[in-house]
């Protein structure tokens, strides 16, 4: 009875062969290409089941981005420094086909593909700096010129560049110290400098400070004299309307202000005549105009 079956058995068997080796899935996170003994006859396979002939080879890779680091890469610069950089690329197949004719779909090839192709990308600009420049300019500016010479170098592996950054930059210790050195000194020249443009900068300002002062304090001293002068001119007109009004009060009120200087005092020595106008108005304060004749009480 087996015997019987035994064929049936054989061509279900080599049926279900047949169709396990005609289906391939695809998944998401997947690019896919379907080669008949070698060449390309499938590309852009949607997510999912698909169908090939049984000879068909089907050949699948990462559609999300990769990221490789690379550490310890050393370089010149344009004065002949050595610099060990490390740096990470991040990048993603774009081009399927292409890929799989420059790679065969491997991804450890192409990884060391783009670390050449982005390596004389830092070449290339590390070469144009000095030690100095690529210490001191901004490394965004540096990362730059990096990606965009290196993207243009990868589109032939069918691949698309995400990012290149430059994580470390260090000198080989042999060198470290002197460069160090070197730029303390080039740096300290360039202080130097700054103070001595600093310190003339400020003299002038305290000089023309200076001088601003001085021509305030005059206009203000001339002012402060002409408002004396003004002054001094009102009062005398004062006093003399005073006087002109009643000449024998403002004498005798005169006479009092000199009496309150120039006596009682202690240590003051006073000499004058007895029968001076000084004394007029004790010998007779009732008639100063005569000081001989008794007053009018």
């Amino acid at each position: 009875m087996l015997r019987r079956y035994f064929p049936l058995l054989v061509v279900i068997a080599i049926t279900l062969l047949i169709v396990l080796t005609s289906l391939f899935t695809v998944q998401e996170t997947q690019v896919a290409i379907r080669t008949e003994f070698g060449a390309i006859v499938g590309i852009d396979y949607d997510p999912g089941l698909h169908w090939k002939w049984p000879w068909d080879q089907v050949v699948k890779f990462e559609r999300r981005i990769l990221s490789q680091s690379y550490e310890g890469e050393t370089f010149l610069t344009n004065d002949n420094r050595g610099l060990i950089v490390d740096f990470y690329v991040k990048w993603r197949v774009n081009d399927a086909s292409r890929f799989f004719q420059a790679t065969g779909g491997v991804e450890d090839i192409a990884a060391e593909r783009l670390a050449e192709i982005v390596k004389d990308g830092i070449k290339s600009v590390v070469a144009q700096r000095t030690l100095e420049q690529i210490v001191t300019s901004e490394r965004a500016a540096v990362t730059g010129d990096m990606f965009g010479k290196a993207n243009h170098a990868v589109s032939g592996l069918g691949v698309e560049l995400i990012d290149v950054r430059v994580q470390r930059i260090d000198l080989p210790e042999d060198v470290a110290t002197r460069v160090y050195d070197s730029m303390k000194q080039n740096f300290a020249k360039i202080a130097s400098r700054l103070r001595g443009e600093g310190s003339s900068e400020a003299v002038r300002i305290r000089a023309t400070a200076e001088r601003q002062r001085t021509e305030i304090l005059a206009d203000a001293e001339r002012d402060a004299l002409r408002v004396r002068g003004q002054a001094d001119a009102e009062a005398a007109q004062v006093f003399s309307r005073a006087y002109e009004s009643n000449p024998d009060f403002y004498a005798f009120y005169r006479s009092l202000q000199a009496y309150e200087r120039s006596l009682g005092k202690d240590g003051d020595v006073l000499v004058i005549t007895p029968d001076g106008e000084f004394f007029k108005y004790f010998k007779d304060p009732g008639n100063p105009g005569n000081p001989g004749k008794p007053g009018k009480r």
